[in-house]
């Protein structure tokens, strides 16, 4: 007797694999069977649906039968009542779905019986019943309409349902992303060649010519081999509408850049354009459009010469926007960074409005100077006085400076012969004007230069002070004449002109805006890029090191690195550091100099410093606003810089506005460090006195005037 071997599993799963994949296979049925099946289909859906219908008719009968004769049923059974069998027989319809309806029921609606209805509504419940049995108390013969047996108890116990939500938490959320658009296309379908790249990387108006003819007769080539059936025909259709293109370009003049075509070519779409690439804004009304160059400028052709010897090849953004503005006596608010060549934008119309004055004589020499330039420095006076020197004496004109560190005998004597043009600093100012030793009697041109600092190192008192000197038969009237170039540039009385003032500024705080608001008249506003920020030829660096020994330390590798030449200028913020950093690096061997406003005038120099390669925040300045101001020495006239930062837990304060600037700078990164820092992540409260000893002395490395 053999032995019965037991069934192999593999052959089991086999089996039962192939018997899935043979039912999961689409059956051929005939259309006959088809046509059998739905049928039957049909007569089962109609036979249920008069099943329900009937079900629904005896339910509604049955509850109009109970609602006349007894009491709600659930109420009659808790308060224990007895009921004939008919009754019984009548509820025990509509028993099970009443025990449903608690079921949907809330828990708390369960507990304080709310699902039950109130004696108020058993006697409407009568009434209705009475309508429709009528008078003889038989039922009125009426269509009973197909209605919906749960969702009518539960609406006559509970009320109507609203705002029911139709959220599920079971219902599997579909993703909106997945049939989002992909703009990204397959390498395969560019037809970009290699060679094109350099083409194409360039911007569209540094192509030519001969470059945009290549690009799209590449394109028709690249057309003709993908398409072999009608690549010929798209391929010529495309050359045809490139010379259409070219054709109408040329009449209408839109294919050539600004930079390519006459001042009387120029339309409006082309001096957005200008502006967007130089970062001008404009706001006021009837403001003339920016000077391209030079010789575009409308200035005189010896101050032009003048412009020429100089070395001023191409006119700063600032300067190409001004300019025009100021020669049309308006009155102006320029907004741009330190360091942007704002100190030509005003000295060039200042010296073209005054040259159209009468020259001075024995009699108008003491009545005071026609120009006056305000600064908040000793050393920014200095700078705008060496510069203004350059462009006045060779026609004539006479700058005096009046700065704290000289004598006011020695300034006195500076006046004697007069001077059309006064450059000061506010506070030594009003000491000439209250000692009687300068009049403002024939001013007619204010400029306030950095009107921020000046507001920011306590001078607003002497500002408005100086203003309110100032001779008040030749003001503008606070009107639309104010914006009429042909009104203000009129004499008054045969010699006189409307006073002109501008104002100058990195930054406008409210206080800036109030001196605008009372002393200008209807300004125009020229911003050259955005309000409060770094220069962008700046790079912003940031380094976490905290202590004084180990700042020296970081300070002495930088300068031995040699990645930066000489002059280098390293701020500090308290003034009795200023002069220990600068022996510090003495003795790491690098010559270098201390300036602080203890320091005589014989022993400080300019703040102006040329071609400086490198500015090191030792300390971090206290408030955005200087340290925008203090990495501004350099990255000027047009060449780059950059700026290294030490911090430490005692900036703060400062460090979300720091993180700020940077992210804004086109060539700086904001280290991770800060930008995960807690006190990065949120502006600080404002408020608290400034540190009395905080000022903007620096030490630097050798080099240059160092």
């Amino acid at each position: 007797m053999s032995r019965r071997e037991p069934p192999d599993l593999g052959a089991l799963l086999r089996k039962r694999k192939a018997d899935e994949e043979l039912a999961a296979k689409p059956r051929f049925i005939p259309k006959a069977e088809r046509l059998r099946i739905e049928a039957e289909k049909k007569a089962k859906e109609e036979e249920e649906r008069r099943l329900k219908t009937q079900k629904s008719q005896t339910a509604t009968t049955h509850s109009q039968d109970s609602a006349s004769t007894v009491p709600t049923g659930p109420k009659a059974m808790r308060n224990g009542d007895r009921r004939d069998d008919r009754r019984d027989d009548r509820w025990d319809g509509r028993r099970e779905d009443w025990r449903d309806d608690r079921r949907d029921a809330r828990p708390e609606d369960r507990r304080n019986g709310a699902d039950l209805p109130t004696n108020r509504q058993q006697n409407r419940q009568q009434d209705d019943s009475y309508n429709r049995r009528g008078a003889n108390g038989k039922a009125k013969q009426k269509p009973v309409p197909e209605v919906d047996e749960e969702a009518l108890l539960r609406e006559r116990y509970m009320g109507p349902q609203v705002n029911q939500s139709k959220f599920s938490a079971m219902k599997k959320r579909r993703r909106t992303t997945d049939k989002k658009f992909n703009f990204d296309w397959d390498a395969d379908d560019d037809t970009t060649r290699q060679a094109d790249t350099q083409i194409v990387a360039r911007p569209a108006h540094a192509l030519d010519e001969q470059d945009k003819d290549e690009i799209v007769r590449r394109k028709a080539e690249a057309i003709r081999k993908s398409d072999p059936e009608h690549g010929e025909e798209r391929a010529r259709q495309l050359l045809e509408q490139h010379e259409r293109a070219k054709r109408a370009a040329e009449r209408t003049g839109l294919g050539r850049h600004w930079s390519e075509k006459e001042l009387y070519e120029m339309k409006e779409r082309d001096w957005r354009i200008f502006k967007e690439d130089f970062g001008i804004a404009t706001k006021g009304g009837a403001i003339p459009n920016p000077m391209r160059s030079w010789k575009e400028s409308n200035l005189p052709h010896r101050l032009l010469d003048i412009v020429a010897q100089v070395g001023y090849d191409e006119p700063t953004p600032i300067q190409r926007a001004a300019i025009p503005i100021a020669l049309q006596a308006r009155d102006l608010i320029g907004v741009a960074v330190t360091g942007s060549g704002k100190t030509a934008a005003f000295l060039l119309p200042l010296l073209v409005y005054i040259s159209e004055l009468p020259p001075f004589n024995d009699q108008t020499k003491n009545d005071g100077p026609y120009a006056l330039i305000l600064a908040p420095t000793r050393e920014l006076v200095q700078q705008i006085e060496s510069e203004a020197r350059k462009f006045a004496q060779p026609l004539g004109f006479t700058v005096v400076s009046i700065v704290g560190g000289h004598s006011l005998e020695e300034q006195a004597y500076a006046l004697r012969n007069g001077a059309e043009i006064i450059v000061a600093t506010p506070g030594r100012l009003v000491d000439c004007i209250e000692r009687r030793l300068l009049v403002l009697g024939q001013c007619c041109y204010v400029i306030m230069d950095e009107a921020d600092r000046m507001i920011d190192q306590g001078f607003e008192e002497p500002l408005t002070k100086i203003l309110d000197a100032l001779p008040v038969t030749n003001e503008k009237p606070d009107t639309e004449d104010a914006e009429n170039s042909q009104l203000m540039t009129r004499y008054l009385g045969g010699k006189d002109r409307y006073r002109q003032t501008m104002m100058y500024t990195a930054t406008m705080p409210p206080v800036v805006e109030k001196i605008a608001k009372k002393y200008l008249r209807r300004p125009a506003i020229v911003t050259i890029g955005n309000v409060g920020q770094a220069v962008d030829t700046v790079e912003q660096r940031v380094e976490f090191v905290s202590g004084e020994d180990r700042r020296k330390k970081r300070l002495q590798e930088i300068l031995n690195s040699g990645q930066f030449q000489p002059p280098i200028i390293v701020f500090v913020n308290i003034k009795r550091n200023c002069d220990t950093v600068a022996r510090d690096i003495q003795r790491m061997g690098f010559s270098a100099v201390s300036l602080h406003g203890s320091k005589t005038q014989e022993q400080r120099r300019g703040i102006d410093v040329p071609d400086v390669s490198l500015v090191i925040n030792f300390n971090m300045a206290t408030n955005i606003d200087s340290y925008v101001h203090r990495i501004g020495r350099t990255g000027r006239a047009g060449k780059t810089g950059v700026a290294i930062t030490f911090l430490g837990d005692e900036d703060k304060d400062v460090m979300y506005d720091l993180k700020q600037k940077i992210a804004n700078s086109p060539i700086s990164k904001v280290p991770e460090e800060l930008r995960r820092h807690e006190a990065a992540q949120a502006a600080p409260v404002r408020g608290g006195a400034r540190n009395k000893e905080e000022s903007s002395g620096f030490s630097g490395k050798g080099g240059g005037r160092w």
